[in-house]
Order: C-alpha cells, then structure tokens, then sequence
C-alpha cells in the first residue's frame, strides 16, 4: 500500500514506484492506495483520488474533513481487505499520521517516507511516530540524529530525492529569449507558493516590494512563477490590484526561471531547496492567516524553518514570516541580494548545502530498503 497527498509528494511516490520495480524487475509488486496523478501513471492502483484533499491550517482542514474522513475509512477498509506486505507512506502529515495509528493497531507494518518536519513544530508527534511507525526513511541529513536523541533508533538517512535531480533545461540567455527578457539586467522570481491560499497572502506582498524595487531601480527585473497546481487565471485576478508592477509571468519554468534569477523571494517550502540547489540567493517567506497562525504557530520551536537553514544548521537565508513579511521588508533584503559581494556569500553557503545533500539517487536507496524490509531483496 502507497498513500501520497500533496503535489510533491505524489511525485517523489511515483519516483519511488519506479525505483521499486527497477529493483525487483522479477517480482510482481502490486501498489495500491491514495494517489495523485503521477503515481496514477505509475501503475498505481487508485483507491482515494489523493488531488483534492492537500490542506494546510485549520480553516483548511474544517473546509474538506468531510472528503478527509472517507478517504480515511475507505483506504483503511482496503487495507484491512487487502493485508499488504507494508503500507508505504509519503509525507501528509495531517493523514498519513492518522492513518499509521490505524494500521498499525490492526497488525500492518508501516514504512513513513519523508519525516512529517517535527524539528520545526509540534515536537511531541515524534511519541505517535515511535510507537506507529516501524521504519522511518529520512531524507534529511540531520533527521537521525534529532530522532535518536528522542528515543527513536529505526530512522535511516536515504539521501534527498531532490538530489542530484534538480537542473534547469536551458540556461539564462535561453530563458531570457524566451521570455522577453533582458539578460544584462537583474532578474528577482518571485515564487508565492502553491497552495491558493498562500498565493492569496504572500503575492501581495511580494508585488508591494516589486513596486517598491521598480520605482528605485526601474531596471530590475521580475519573474512571477506560477506553481504547477495554480493556473495563470489566479494569478491575474491578484495582479490586476498591483497595477504599478511591471513582471514577467511564466508557467511550467520553475526550475529555469531559479536558474536565471540573481535573486529570488520564496515561499517555505520545498521551492527553497530547489533553489539552494541551483544556487540561488533567496529570500524565504511565508504568511499564515491570523487563526491558524496565532494557534498552530505556537507549536513551532526552533530559531529558523527554511529547509536550506535547517540544513546548514544556522540561518544564512533571510526568513520573514507573518507580520515581518510585507513589503518593504521584503523590498530592502531583494536588494540587499543584488548587491554583489553578498550575492558571492550566499551563493557559496548554498553550495555547502548542495554538497550536504550529496548526489545520490534517494528513490532507488528507498526502493531497496523498502524490498529488504519485507523480505523480497
């Protein structure tokens, strides 16, 4: 069983599925779960259509707990059906969490691919995670440690599956050309996240900075990336508030438009490793609305949240969360980037990070852990 819900996860599931099958060409291994689009492609069996219930908060989670509730019951009633060899889940902690308690009480081995970020925030799951889980798979380098020190030795280190996959397909000129752009002056990508929700509070200000930016310096460039699961429509409706803005909007050029950008405001999230690994300075930010940040924010703990901090064990990256966030703030640390001496700082800390993370091909170590534990490799 393979239980994937939010966009990244279902693709790093379906990396997994592949690295599965590679690994045991011999064996017939039967998947079956909740799943996204590309583990749909996979060959995954589908027993809960996993697009629509990616949620965030707890707005969020009141506003779908109902299609949360029968996924939940459905996929466990297959479960208990089925009895597979291990259930296999990826990432989604509001419902992976949940689901684990459940089958792991009913006698089902369960493997969590990608840690729910514990280190971060709501620390006291890691008692749920040692009793439900029976195999961590970490993908973060720092993760066993931190787990080891709270009781929790089955956690093991594969390696990230960004990795050594993260490359942009053309390069600054190209992307330039394509887009209408001028390589010779500065380009600032603007990634406002891809959760509606997120695009809604963190694009407003980041379009007050860009107005800010342009009217000091009208010969610096913004990209706004439109996430893959937010459609160009979204991102109009927004613009047409900020008329001030002069952007490029791309579509489906995430990775090319990090690549070509001297800096770039980011939404927390995997967006930001991403961006560390093509080596691009950047700012991290995020903003919550008022309720879910005023009661689930006093669960995080720890001095900084961005992946590529956490990684480097110390906050190189600027990170303006909730109330920091806005737009001159965000105006002077785009600037402060551009400025070429600390633009060499950053982008060379950000290489120490890539070497962190190494180049390994973390699916194909998962696939293989996975085969070991249930006794096919």
């Amino acid at each position: 069983m393979i239980v994937a819900g939010e966009p990244s996860g279902d693709a790093h599931a379906a990396a997994l599925v592949k690295s599965l099958h590679e690994a045991a060409p011999q064996t017939n291994i039967h998947l079956f779960g909740a799943t996204g689009p590309q583990m749909r492609a996979a060959g995954v069996e589908t027993i809960v259509n996993s697009d629509e219930l990616a949620i965030i908060g707890i707005i969020e989670v009141a506003s779908v707990f109902p299609k949360f509730l029968r996924a939940f019951r459905t996929l466990k009633k297959a479960a208990l059906e089925k009895r597979p060899d291990v259930a296999i889940l990826v990432d989604w902690p509001e419902f992976n969490l949940r689901l684990a308690k459940a089958l792991h009480h009913r006698g089902i081995r369960v493997i969590y691919y990608i840690s729910p970020q514990v280190w971060a925030w709501r620390s006291y799951r890691v008692r749920q995670m040692r009793r439900d889980i029976d195999l961590l798979l970490a993908i973060l380098p720092f993760e066993v440690d931190w787990f080891a020190k709270r009781g929790m030795s089955h956690v093991e280190y594969t390696g990230h599956p960004l990795a050594g996959k993260v490359h942009a397909r053309y390069d600054r000129a190209e992307f330039c050309l394509r887009n209408n752009l001028d390589p010779s002056r500065p380009i600032v990508a603007l990634l406002p996240g891809s959760r509606r929700k997120e695009l809604e509070r963190i694009l407003p200000p980041m379009l007050d900075a860009a107005s800010l930016i342009q009217a000091d310096d009208p010969e610096i460039q913004f990209v706004l990336v439109v996430a893959p699961s937010r459609s160009r429509a979204e991102v109009e409706r927004l613009l047409t508030r900020k008329r001030k803005v002069t952007l490029c909007v791309v579509e489906h050029q995430t990775r090319e438009a990090l690549a070509a950008a001297d800096a770039a405001a980011i939404t927390s999230g995997t967006a930001t490793l991403e961006a560390a690994l093509l080596n691009t300075p950047m700012v991290i930010v995020y903003k919550e609305s008022f309720i879910n940040w005023h009661t689930l924010g006093r669960l995080i703990h720890g001095d900084y949240i961005g992946l590529p901090n956490l990684i480097a064990g110390r906050e190189f990256v600027i990170e303006l969360m909730q109330d920091d966030l806005n737009g001159k703030r965000l105006s002077e640390e785009v600037l402060s980037l551009l400025e070429p001496e600390r633009n060499r700082l950053i982008r060379s800390q950000l290489l120490e990070v890539r070497h962190q993370l190494g180049e390994s091909d973390a699916s194909r170590q998962v696939a293989e852990r996975i085969l070991k534990f249930v006794g096919q490799h």
